[in-house]
């Protein structure tokens, strides 16, 4: 009995050792990070000025509506350009927790079931972690109140606290910032007000889906109608699409992100509006109006101009805001003069091969609209581009900065920050790729020398092929240094349950001779999938 005891707790503790957490990995060599979220992408807490309860009102699912219109709901004050809360007994912060980390995680770390969807830079930061970084030496976040301007003074001061603060706390580094989406532009306008500061602790930039000339087609829609933040059955317990759309009309960031009017579209986007006239005679006909980015405008007006909330009792009216217009077109001013100083390198990654909506669309030849009021609420068709989804890669790529790569990475623009392929990207940038690779029990590494995936549609056939190659590097003498190339491959195939989609894979693997402790290998894979 007793060797069976003695045989069980052998047990537990070879279970224990597997399961123990394992060491944390730390490189000192490398240098800080700071991560910068783009709209919607910060945890934002309401603190009552009266008790001091604090309580996240962005993102929250229980009683999410409620909160977010009691806590959220702003006006634009033009004498300081910055939104201020309808209530006037809360204010609004963004929690510092974890270096600023914990407000651009997981923006609800309350949910548990189905939390990707509000997973923000939390892949990053996991991935970041297993490179060697280290939350507090080198590697930071950024989260701010993302319903104010992107050159919000307190904002460009707040920034320049937190650059001043990463550079003490990593020894006196230089900085790597990487931001995505909106995040994008309040960095350059940053750069743009404070080169010198931006320049005395930035080593490097880099840019993920930043709308350099704006979103037209979804912040048109967004404007006119509102937007949900997520999908599916998540909606149903999630903010409205109408108490969004309150919150985005007194928003100055919302206004920066519109289509940049002055720059020099391939295809300018549009709003089209399928218009019912009436002549003289009182005879009606069908009309197809197009409105440029300057010619909307007017349109935004006449849609909005009996908007109105009603908010403790009393109504009150949120028209398209023309202050708020002229505050956002002096942002595009500033960003236009923007330039990378010369210790700093820009690197820029946009996403591609989804469609993304350029200009909208209201109404239909069958179903016109007879009045523009009726705009809010109307479904609109969007007219798309390629894109991640929300930012046309045409804005994205027209960054007008002195750039030291350019890449186009096939993925959504919430889902490309945690993109394995924007992962490696970011590593070889960062320089950071000598030891994320490395595996201590086989004692090699392994570093991607290249990497290439194109995916289009032929003959009613969706077709991807990838093309990767590494060099593993490694000490051990057990490889001869003079051998034969060795080629391997393996197919797969798979056929829906109902039979009306298939789909094969092919891949080959061909792994040269060792030669002055490297080995290239190269990999080669394609796919076709059809839906009958």
């Amino acid at each position: 009995m007793a060797m069976l005891i003695e045989e069980l707790i052998k047990s537990i503790e070879m279970w224990l050792k597997l399961i123990k957490k394992p060491q944390e990995y730390i490189d000192p060599t490398l240098d800080p990070v700071l991560l910068v979220p783009g709209v919607a992408g910060s945890i934002l807490n309401a603190v009552d000025k009266k008790t001091g309860r604090t309580e996240r009102v962005w993102v929250r699912i229980l009683g999410a509506d409620h909160e977010f219109c009691d806590k959220l709901w702003c006006r634009f004050d033009p004498s300081t350009g910055k939104t201020t809360n309808l209530d006037p007994d809360t204010s609004i912060e963004v929690p510092e927790d974890r270096y600023g980390l914990y407000a651009i995680d997981n923006l609800d770390p309350d949910m548990i079931i189905g939390s990707d969807c509000v997973y923000y830079y939390h892949d990053m930061i996991v991935e970041m972690l297993s490179w060697g970084y280290q939350e507090g030496k080198t590697l930071f976040g950024f989260g701010y109140d993302f319903r104010q301007s992107n050159r919000l003074q307190e904002t460009m001061e707040c920034f320049a606290q937190k650059l001043e603060s990463i550079h003490t706390a990593s020894g006196g580094k230089k900085i790597n910032i990487i931001s995505h989406s909106m995040g994008g532009l309040l960095v350059k306008c940053f750069m743009a007000l404070h080169s010198d500061i931006f320049e005395k602790y930035v080593k490097n930039w880099i840019a993920i889906a930043a709308p350099f000339q704006g979103a037209p087609g979804y912040i048109t829609s967004s404007l006119l109608n509102g937007t949900s933040f997520v999908h599916g059955w998540e909606e149903r317990f999630f903010i409205s699409k109408w108490s969004m759309h309150q919150l985005l009309i007194e928003c100055p960031s919302i206004y920066e992100l519109m289509g940049c009017p002055d720059f020099h579209w391939e295809h300018a986007p549009v709003l089209e509006i399928w218009k019912e006239k009436s002549n003289s005679n009182g005879e009606s006909s069908v009309v197809l109006e197009s409105y440029s980015p300057l010619e909307a405008v007017s349109v935004y007006e006449l849609a909005l101009a009996n908007n109105k909330v009603t908010y403790n009792g009393v109504k009150i009216s949120l028209p398209f805001n023309l202050e708020l217009l002229k505050w956002a077109n002096k942002t595009r001013e500033i960003l236009c003069h923007a330039k990378v100083p010369d210790k700093v390198k820009f690197y820029n990654i946009y996403g591609t091969n989804y469609e993304t909506p350029h200009s909208v669309c209201y109404g239909s030849q069958n179903a016109p609209i007879s009045d523009f009021q009726q705009l809010p609420f109307v479904q609109s068709n969007y007219i798309s581009v390629d894109g991640d989804g929300t930012v046309p890669t045409e804005s994205a790529k027209a960054d007008g900065l002195k750039a030291e790569a350019r890449v186009g990475v096939p993925g959504d623009h919430r889902g490309i920050v945690c993109d394995r392929h924007v992962f490696r990207v970011i590593k070889h940038w960062l320089r950071a790729d000598h030891d994320p690779y490395y595996n201590p029990i086989n004692d090699y590494v392994i570093l991607p020398t290249s990497f290439d995936i194109e995916r289009h549609h032929e003959k009613g056939l969706d077709v991807t092929s990838l093309r990767e190659e590494w060099e593993i590097v490694s000490e051990s003498q057990d490889g001869k240094e003079n051998g034969k190339t060795k080629v391997g491959s393996m197919s797969v195939s798979h056929v829906g349950d109902d039979n009306t989609t298939w789909e094969e894979a092919h891949a080959t693997v061909i792994v040269h001779p060792k030669s002055e402790g490297k080995q290239h290998v190269e990999l080669n894979a394609m796919s076709v999938s059809a839906r009958a």
